[in-house]
């Protein structure tokens, strides 16, 4: 018997046909993949069989029987549970409490705690239960999401870009898990845009465009090649990856320290770095080990940094406001997409204004048609699909709203450009875009410094690399002296501190 079935699943919204005609059938004990590019209607799917959006048409059969799933609380009855892409956690309550709250009450607090505490143990996701979630990075708080799926021991779990912000070795020990629940019957539906991943992984996969189901295979079979033309019709580009031509020292960090604001956060230490014009410089971490206290210092957010510990084409910036460095030439793209990088409920045209100011006249007048050109502009260049300029960002699917941020800010022309995962949750097709997109910046002499916890990305366009471990960074060392391995090993904290095996700073070649 099937475990999962969609009939003939429709959904329509005012802009877009979501979901048209889908069909899918998923065994018990079967991680089933469904891929697609950003927009092609997957995380709709998956919602409506979560109870979080009800389809206009067709037939949802659990076990061989028909049900009408009202709402996530009903689909947690029948054992169905999900992890979203975009989190849905109380920035104010702790891990725990946001555990507590998806589960019966049968459990108290206090033995929720304990619950966590082993389940996060037994399946290697490292998470801290007392901690407040707003104190958590990206990638802590999707292992809080995970956890918290686990814990209602699912008969059908749903993972929406689950690895987008987990390290390799994180990746792997959710592998572990996923096959661990397969084998005792739990049926996996898997979203991933990584499609190495899901050729490993995954038992079938359905691939959706434009809301229709375009085929369904066995992705042992496939390659990545022939994945990406059935998802996208085309294999993504190569990136060209020319010599980089160096220029002047355009950011210089010199015994950058700062104390945690957070009893959970990070403390840094002592970070010196310089990066040039014309280089990209990508910096590799765990989640949590002071990426946010780093780009707090750097994007202006935090102005506690020393005197003179950031300094901008020579200027110091370190107590200036963002503003007053976005003047200057630097430009800066959040981890998160919804509430730091947009105003979810506020169109992309009103989210230009966020940063882009060239259609804000001196007396404060706002040229509400610009702004619009813009959007518009913005929304072709990179392909974001969209119902337009005055579409609301959190109507957009999150690889789509993350083109239209990246590409509002390299549109920009930057001097300085800081991006926190360029990539996360975006398809191949896409990934390729916003990389090519970067690479032509730096080609174009600007300097580019990219913090990214997908060690695929960093070794494919960056020219150096450095580590972050426990709020302290590593020496730099070229990409093509670099290997995976000596990058892991040194997120580990474990990197020659005299700096014998690293290389030089560029700057002192």
């Amino acid at each position: 018997m099937l475990r999962l079935e969609l009939v003939d699943i429709s959904k329509q919204y005012p802009a877009v046909k979501a979901n048209d005609r889908v069909n899918l059938r998923v065994q018990p004990g079967e991680i089933h993949a469904v891929l697609g590019e950003n927009g092609a209607g997957k995380s709709t799917m998956m919602k409506m069989i979560y109870g979080a959006v009800r389809p206009d048409e067709g037939e949802i059969r659990w076990n061989g029987q028909a049900v009408n799933i009202r709402n996530p609380q009903e689909a947690r009855t029948l054992g169905i549970s999900m992890v979203f892409q975009h989190f849905s956690l109380f920035d104010t309550l702790t891990a725990a409490e946001n555990v507590w709250l998806g589960l019966d009450k049968s459990l108290s607090l206090a033995e929720v705690t304990q619950r966590i505490t082993q389940v996060s143990k037994g399946y290697g996701l490292d998470v801290e239960p007392l901690r407040p979630v707003h104190s958590l990075s990206v990638g802590e708080r999707q292992r809080v999401e995970i956890v918290r799926a686990l814990m209602t021991n699912p008969k059908c779990l749903i993972l929406d870009e689950p690895t987008s912000v987990l390290t390799p070795q994180a990746v792997e020990k959710l592998f572990v898990t996923l096959r661990k629940l397969a084998s005792e019957g739990c049926s996996i539906l898997y979203i991933s845009h990584k499609l190495d991943e899901i050729r490993a992984l995954c038992h079938n996969c359905t691939v959706l465009r434009g809301g229709k189901v375009t085929g369904e295979v066995d992705p042992t079979k496939e390659t990545n090649a022939s994945l990406s033309r059935l998802m996208i019709g085309a294999e993504p580009p190569q990136l060209q990856h020319i010599q980089s031509k160096l220029g002047a020292v355009a950011l210089e960090l010199k015994g950058l320290s700062l104390a945690k604001q957070s009893p959970f956060g990070t403390t840094l230490a002592d970070i010196a770095l310089q990066v040039l014009a014309g280089e990209i410089v990508g910096v590799a971490g765990v989640s949590g080990n002071g990426q946010q206290e780093f780009m707090a210092a750097l994007s202006g957010e935090d102005t506690r940094a020393p005197a003179g510990s950031i300094q901008l084409f020579g200027k110091d910036i370190s107590q200036t406001r963002p503003r007053q460095r976005r003047n200057l030439g630097l430009n800066f793209v959040p981890e998160e997409r919804l509430g730091r990088g947009a105003v979810p409920t506020l169109s992309l045209a009103q989210n230009t204004l966020l940063t882009r100011t060239e259609a804000v006249g001196k007396s404060g007048w706002i040229a509400m048609g610009q702004v619009q050109k813009l959007a518009e502009d913005l929304i072709r260049k990179y392909n974001v699909k969209a119902g337009g300029p005055d579409a609301a960002a959190k109507s957009l699917s999150g690889g789509n709203l993350q083109k239209f941020i990246v590409g509002r800010e390299i549109d920009a022309s930057p001097k300085l450009l800081i991006v926190s995962q360029p990539t996360w949750g975006v398809d191949v097709g896409a990934a390729a875009q916003i990389r090519g997109a970067l690479l032509k910046l730096r080609d174009e002499g600007c300097a580019l410094l990219i913090v990214s916890e997908e060690l695929d990305e960093l070794f494919e366009i960056s020219d150096r690399l450095v580590v972050i471990a426990q709020g302290r960074l590593s020496p730099s060392v070229p990409t093509s002296q670099a290997t995976i391995e000596m990058i892991g090993e040194w997120m580990s904290g474990l990197w020659p501190k005299d700096g014998a095996h690293a290389a030089k700073e560029v700057a002192h070649a």
